[in-house]
């Protein structure tokens, strides 16, 4: 069924067809990602104590989980063609 809808959209083999709110939250995860390494970076060089890398570490596991648990699925419709 996916490779029909590719053919239909005319889309390469190095193409997908991916639902803005799916892309929306996937730009959204790794914008917290990149917010956690660039805290714990700047905290990394204050010479932190065990309590804070333990702090630093949650928070970057809590980042991190969105993007390990994500799946992308395709649109459950075709998406329109405009011209």
């Amino acid at each position: 069924m996916s490779r029909q809808r590719a053919a239909d959209l005319a889309l390469g083999t190095n193409e997908i067809v991916v639902r803005r709110d799916e892309l929306d939250r996937l730009h959204d995860d790794l914008y917290m990602l990149g917010c956690a390494i660039d805290d714990i970076e700047r905290d990394l060089d204050a010479k932190p104590s065990n309590r804070e890398l333990a702090e630093a570490l949650a928070w970057i596991l809590q980042a991190a989980k969105p993007l390990r648990e994500r799946e992308i699925s395709a649109p459950s419709t075709p998406p329109t063609i405009s011209s």
